[in-house]
């Protein structure tokens, strides 16, 4: 799979199908002392989405994306923004 991983995948296809603006959503990964930092980035406004009620779609992202990452034996932290992706 080269540089993509299945934690990226799994984040931005659920994250995509969750939003109204499914072309905003970027997924950036990286690394920092053994853990796997997966940023999710959303336009403004469509957090709510993600997070859903009492944050449970939030917990359920966090667990596939934890999930995912085990495949691989990473240990992942997932980070939801509604802040635009600076490259």
């Amino acid at each position: 799979m080269g540089d993509s991983s299945a934690v990226r995948a799994v984040v931005e296809v659920l994250a995509r199908s969750l939003t109204d603006r499914p072309d905003e959503v970027r997924v950036v990964e990286s690394n920092h002392k053994g853990t796997t930092l997966v940023e999710l980035f959303v336009a403004p406004g469509e957090i709510g989405k993600l997070v859903g009620k009492q944050g449970r779609t939030a917990a359920a992202l966090r667990t596939l994306a934890s999930s995912a990452g085990e495949k691989e034996g990473k240990t992942v932290t997932l980070e939801i923004r509604d802040t635009p992706h600076r490259s």
